[in-house]
């Protein structure tokens, strides 16, 4: 293997490793989700992040409230080991009107028990919403966090401008990526994905080709005499 060759391959796996990290989610302070921006029209995979906060207490149990004014069509819950999770649905006050339909019942809650969040740790709550709602400029999930104690933390604090609230709920901010066209995120994903995994063929050809190329032939020589007088052509 070249040194070239070896470079390479390493600057490729340093992008790959530096990425894993990049996705990671970082623990906080507060019960957030990642990410927390979407765009609208179309399906988000989000997550909730729970810490526990409290130093001689674990974290029993989550349950966080849907927006029932923006009702969600479709909700998924990925499964966390250790735990269980119940989606709630309640029939709607009036039916809704989505693409596709009407909506006369939706999620409007979603518990987490039976596991344990110990102090000094967090743990990740995925789910998969959709379609998200068009002319909202966010949704709120309020979220009620329950220790082995029996506390029950309560991040229901709406923004107000005042400043940070004590117990914000987590917040998904639904918007358009600047200088990106307004379309639905499962259409955009699945063309950058294609296109990713293109390069990913393209670049890896190219470092094939590079390696095992055949070396340019080198020139034939012929030798002819005559009359004892050599001659050298190519």
């Amino acid at each position: 293997m070249s040194r070239r060759f070896a470079r390479r391959l390493l600057v490729a796996s340093m992008f790959g490793f530096t990425g894993m990290f990049l996705v990671q989610p970082v623990a906080s302070a507060h019960v957030t989700v990642t990410p927390n921006t979407a765009a609208p029209g179309g399906y988000a995979r989000m997550a909730f992040n729970v810490p526990n906060e409290r130093p001689e207490a674990s974290t029993v149990k989550l349950e966080v409230l849907l927006p029932t004014e923006h009702p969600l069509a479709s909700v998924s819950v990925q499964p966390v080991p250790g735990w269980t999770s119940t989606a709630q649905k309640q029939k709607l006050p009036a039916p809704v009107q989505v693409e596709g339909g009407q909506v006369t019942e939706a999620v409007t809650s979603i518990v987490w028990e039976g596991g344990q969040i110990r102090p000094g740790q967090f743990e990740q709550f995925q789910v998969s919403l959709g379609r998200l709602p068009t002319g909202v400029g966010e949704l709120v999930f309020k979220a009620l966090q329950t220790y082995s104690d029996g506390t029950v933390v309560r991040w229901i604090d709406l923004p107000d401008g005042a400043g940070e609230a004590e117990h914000p709920a987590p917040t998904l901010s639904l918007a358009v990526p600047a200088g990106a066209p307004e379309a639905s995120p499962d259409i955009v994903g699945r063309a950058l994905g294609g296109g990713g995994l293109l390069a990913g063929l393209v670049a890896l050809g190219w470092l094939l080709w590079s390696r095992f190329r055949p070396s340019p032939a080198a020139p034939v020589v012929k030798i002819s005499q005559k009359a004892g007088n050599p001659k050298v052509g190519v």
